[in-house]
């Protein structure tokens, strides 16, 4: 049986990597924190909770897609898993931190 590309999971989440209480996008699944851009190695497909890693998941770069906007590299520091995750730099509640975004696009990673 094929299993879904995608699965939505929008439930809201303490990060981390800083402790910011992360709040549901409402509109898609919100896997990384809008302060700090951290994320954690949960998913094997976007959604699906089915990774074991648990890791957290460092912002290392990011690139600009004329549709989607930003796109946010993720690295895992765990076990070294690399993924993309689309940036919600336009939500209405918490939106990712414009700043952060620019500068990972700039190759600044500080």
């Amino acid at each position: 049986m094929e299993s879904k590309r995608f699965t939505k999971n929008d439930s809201g989440f303490i990060c981390e990597n800083c402790g910011h209480e992360v709040k549901p996008l409402g509109y898609s699944s919100r896997n990384h924190c809008p302060k700090c851009l951290c994320s954690k190695h949960v998913d094997v497909l976007p959604g699906d909770r089915a990774s074991e890693c648990g890791g957290i998941m460092d912002p290392i770069r990011a690139e600009t897609d004329p549709k989607k906007g930003f796109i946010i590299i993720h690295k895992c520091r765990k076990c070294g898993y690399v993924s993309k995750n689309r940036s919600a730099h336009e939500a209405k509640e918490q939106p990712d931190s414009l700043n952060k975004l620019i500068k990972l696009t700039a190759g600044d990673m500080r």
